[in-house]
């Protein structure tokens, strides 16, 4: 699917018609007869074709006047999936939008943060979603809002300020707008039981996908390299520390068929939005497996492990920086041994955290924290001490920044600047810290034998003119490649 679909009518129509589920959050029907916006996969009988009109974001939508469908509740749909395969100035905006940067920073913060003029970003994001930054931000905060309405007991002086909103007056106002129902209207619509049972201090949310999602090499990695203190598998969940811009929080996420179930405990409820956001890209939820699996399959050799186990997505990261640190910690060493060593950093130098359920223990290091220990104390060879220190170093100065906003060219390039930085450590932080879905690592392993099992180049030249033919999504293939092995990262736990 390419950018613009909104433009594309009679594909849209056909998409409606259908009640195409793949196509949530490419673009918006709005009913030119009611004034609501759908998704195209909305259970309600679809309207005639030349009454729909079709919106590329949900805030051009309510841009445009129209409120948000009861029945299939658009602003919940899984995010477009363009945001997270792209670099360009529109796709980082977005990532920096929904991270929560225009309500801590402001437009000015955005422009900033992107190296551009607001005008600019303001004439692109018009340009290609029909709203600009403070339209987008505002529609965020409408989401954020009626997900605390409906998931919390919390007062709605409380959940006005979470969400985001300057005043009451502006949250009842929005809420009115966009759901054509009040905050406390929207409340009385749940059925008694479901605000009753709510744990006190735990959201329970969901969060939905695209489907096919293969959850065993997406939690198997997280769970399988997870660092004693930071991260656990418990229970049927994967539960992590979340450092964030005003507090700390603990998310437990688990794998059902048509959601994940998301429980966090956040120590300021405004971190809501940022938090569900980093755990939507460290679980990838946004992509477009039908798309990647369909592009893969063209490779006669790649085709059966697709079919096999379609859906699977790349596991990623809450914290990019937090990625970087542990991908130099395991380099040249088994799984188990860079486990070993960021567990010694996160007892010496991360904050304590209180969890609820006893599990966990700490946020992960800072890069400030870091910078600031003897390298003396690293149990490691010295060149990797060397590669460590500086890379800490330059994090901690903002020499280097890994953030959703790096344009992945740069960043790699400034990596690769780095001592002891060769392909493979750019290309794993790329993969999985900065969310490129094209990264690929010939020189890998796992993939080098998974190649030569499959009848495919196994060498690292050869390989990477073969995997041409996967682009986009060589990321994606590396998974699949990943999972001929029997290694525990392939496999969700017991």
């Amino acid at each position: 699917m390419q950018n613009g679909m909104h433009t594309d009518t009679e594909s849209c129509v056909r998409a409606v018609q259908s009640k195409d589920a793949r196509f949530d959050g490419w673009f918006f029907t709005a009913v030119l007869t009611t004034r609501i916006y759908c998704r195209p996969s909305c259970p309600v009988v679809p309207p005639k074709p030349e009454n729909m009109t079709f919106y590329p974001s949900a805030a051009a939508c309510q841009q445009a006047g129209f409120r948000a469908c009861k029945r299939c509740r658009p602003d919940t749909s899984p995010g477009s999936p363009q945001w997270n395969q792209r670099a360009d100035l529109v796709a980082r905006a977005m990532r920096l939008i929904g991270d929560g940067i225009v309500d801590r920073e402001g437009v000015p913060g955005l422009a900033t943060r992107l190296g551009y003029s607001t005008r600019q970003i303001e004439r692109q994001l018009l340009a290609e979603l029909g709203a600009g930054p403070l339209a987008l931000a505002r529609a965020q905060r409408a989401q954020t809002a009626r997900l605390l309405i409906e998931t919390t007991p919390l007062p709605m002086a409380e959940i006005a300020f979470a969400a985001g909103f300057s005043s009451i007056r502006t949250f009842n106002d929005t809420v009115r707008e966009v759901f054509a129902l009040s905050p406390s209207e929207l409340r009385a619509r749940l059925p008694k039981k479901r605000t009753a049972a709510a744990t006190p201090g735990v959201l329970s949310l969901r969060l939905p996908f695209r489907a096919p999602l293969n959850p065993d090499n997406l939690f198997g990695h997280l769970a399988a390299t997870a660092v004693p203190g930071v991260e656990e598998w418990r229970d049927g969940a994967y539960r992590r520390t979340l450092r964030l811009p005003y507090g700390h929080g603990i998310v437990g996420l688990s794998p059902n068929a048509d959601h994940i179930a998301c429980r966090l405990t956040l120590s300021d409820l405004r971190d809501l939005p940022v938090a569900i956001s980093r755990c939507r890209r460290m679980l990838d939820l946004d992509a477009d497996p039908v798309a990647v699996d369909d592009q893969l399959r063209t490779d006669p050799l790649l085709a059966p492990l697709v079919d096999k186990a379609p859906g699977r997505r790349v596991p990623r990261t809450v914290d990019e920086a937090e990625f970087a640190v542990r991908a130099v910690l395991g380099q040249q060493v088994s799984t188990a041994a860079a486990r070993t060593h960021a567990a010694r950093l996160v007892t010496a130098h991360g904050d304590p955290v209180d969890d609820p359920e006893g599990g966990l223990t700490h946020l992960f290091p800072s890069p400030e924290s870091l910078a600031a220990l003897d390298p003396e104390s690293l149990a490691m060879p010295r060149t990797r001490r060397a590669t460590f220190t500086t890379l800490v170093r330059q994090l901690a100065d903002g020499t280097l920044h890994l953030g959703v906003e790096s344009d992945w060219d740069e960043a790699r390039a400034r990596l690769l600047s780095l001592p002891g930085f060769g392909p493979w450590t750019v290309d794993v932080i790329a993969m999985r810290a900065l969310g490129d879905p094209d990264a690929f690592l010939p020189t890998d392993l796992g993939i080098r034998r998974a190649a030569q099992e499959l009848g495919l180049p196994s060498t690292p030249a050869a390989l990477t003119a073969r995997a041409a033919a996967w682009r986009p999504w060589r990321a994606y293939a590396v998974q699949y490649l990943w999972a001929t092995d029997s290694h525990p990262i392939n496999f969700l736990p017991a």
